[in-house]
């Protein structure tokens, strides 16, 4: 085999493995949220797939000719890589809600095949190669550093230019057309098989595969570079609208009536900045903007308010734009941008209030969750400044008490809000940190939480206390913010 041909194959295989590997996040992403366990099972699954891909296609390669089980392995790689997005979005609402094993089930059976498939095609490549033994060593480590330069294309095209550029459908169809492609040229190359049966099959895998990837609808308005977005009406309520970012519903505005708080926190937000700050305009700054619901509820509660607002997508922005009623200009700033660098820029000592309401899946982004995240939120805040921020927590209360305990390391003075029916339910849900420099007034922080749409109350002092010494306070050197949440993984 050409040599130039050999290199070419081995590096766009190891690619679109790699393109594969990253994709499936994203996929999967709506079933089993965007979490640190779905990111683990796509690296764990495919270097699973990679070493059966390889030891198969060495074994492969020495009973079989070269060209037709290239073909082979290629044609099928290329129409299993555009089944992987119809095999998890018609599973995925069946598998949904087992937390990391419905990304496991998932990843494995969206990527597995082909993975391995492809894997299988260095090896083979590498056998037409070796002429002499004694030249081995040199050919099998020039494949492997050709092949390593395929996986660091596809890793830094998909994360960094594909997948903000185009449908993960779309990725997943190029890069399937292009295997395909090169197994036709080594078909002709090896010569056509005398039985067309298995020919058949495999041109029906890609057809198939084809067919479904193109005609599967997605559960996505909008495939983001980081979500799933889609926004719904409110059947309930002919003006509301419901923000939904992969499996989390993010957020809710009503068009009609910026006043309306749809969700519990939202209301407990409400409920803080009402019983804390004095009455006025506020200057605040927005950790996440997703459907934009506090920056247009204190506009309309608190005329004269101005916000900034660190949204990482900016393709929810535009979303919230063009279907949730945000407006910005000279008193609403929208900045594009992960928070926890663009906190930096923001001047000290220049924020009433500081919301954190930034999500991946169910959890915090965990570099938004400790003490150092915490102190430049402190560094931006006023002397009478406050920071209220949510958090989803279950079970145990690990996250929720690790977060206080974080937060009682920076500032002065900590109050923790939740549902009525108690902190120690099993099923949970969201809460509301508050924190500040400032003494708070827990009285009035009380009754106003207890006269919400949805009342919520306070963790009394005990509670309190137990978290803020028990709870493991999180740094940039050890925030396992997902474990936390999911007590079976502690």
């Amino acid at each position: 085999m050409n040599r130039i041909i050999a290199t070419a194959v081995v590096v766009f295989s190891s690619a679109v493995v790699l393109v594969l590997e990253v994709s499936v996040t994203r996929l999967v992403a709506p079933y089993a949220g965007d979490t640190l366990e779905t990111y683990t099972a796509a690296i764990g699954v495919a270097l699973a797939a990679i070493a059966l891909g390889a030891k198969a296609g060495g074994d492969a390669a020495d009973r079989r000719r070269a060209e037709p089980l290239l073909a082979l392995l290629l044609v099928l790689g290329g129409g299993t890589t555009m089944l992987a997005r119809p095999v998890v979005l018609l599973l995925g609402p069946a598998l949904g809600g087992a937390g990391p094993f419905t990304a496991l089930l998932l990843v494995a059976l969206g990527i597995s095949v082909p993975v391995a498939l492809l894997s299988a095609v260095t090896p083979v490549v590498v056998k037409t190669q070796l002429a002499d033994l004694e030249h081995s060593g040199s050919v099998i480590g020039r494949f492997s550093a050709w092949g390593t330069v395929g996986a660091l294309a596809g890793t830094f095209l998909t994360g960094y230019v594909l997948i903000a550029m185009l449908p993960v459908s779309m990725v997943l169809l190029v890069s399937g057309g292009a295997m395909i492609a090169f197994g036709v040229l080594f078909a002709v190359r090896g010569g056509l098989p005398r039985d067309p049966r298995p020919a058949l099959s495999v041109i029906g895998v890609c057809l198939l595969g084809g067919a479904l990837l193109l005609r599967v609808d997605s559960p996505c308005d909008a495939e983001t570079a980081y979500y799933c977005a889609r926004v719904e009406s409110d059947p309930d309520r002919p003006s509301g609208r419901l923000l939904l970012l992969d499996d989390l519903r993010h957020g809710y505005v009503d068009l009609a009536d910026p006043l309306h708080l749809e969700f519990a926190y939202t209301q407990w937000f409400g409920a803080a900045v009402e019983s804390q700050l004095a009455a006025g305009p506020v200057e605040s700054l927005h950790v996440g903007g997703g459907a934009y619901t506090v920056p247009r509820w204190l506009a309309a509660t608190r005329p004269g308010s101005t916000g900034l607002v660190l949204e990482v997508d900016p393709a929810v922005t535009a979303m919230a734009r063009a279907e949730l009623g945000l407006r910005t200009g000279p008193d609403l700033e929208v900045v594009s941008g992960d928070a926890r660098t663009s906190i930096a820029d923001a001047p000290s000592d220049s924020r009433d209030l500081v919301v954190g309401d930034a999500f991946g899946g169910l959890s915090v982004p965990w570099h938004l969750t400790t003490r150092e995240f915490a102190a430049q939120v402190r560094r931006v805040l006023r002397a009478e400044g406050l920071y209220v921020v949510n958090v989803i927590d279950r079970g145990p209360r690990d996250f929720l008490a690790a977060e206080t305990a974080t937060l009682g390391a920076v500032f002065a003075h900590v109050a923790v809000a939740g549902a009525r029916d108690g902190f120690e339910s099993p099923v949970g849900g969201n809460h509301v940190l508050v924190a500040s420099d400032a003494p708070l007034d827990t009285d009035a922080l009380d009754a106003a939480l207890s006269a919400a749409e949805q009342p919520g109350a306070l963790a009394d002092d005990a509670l309190l206390d137990a978290w803020r010494t028990e709870g493991v306070v999180l740094t940039d050197d050890h925030a396992p913010v997902d474990q936390l949440i999911t007590p079976y993984l502690g």
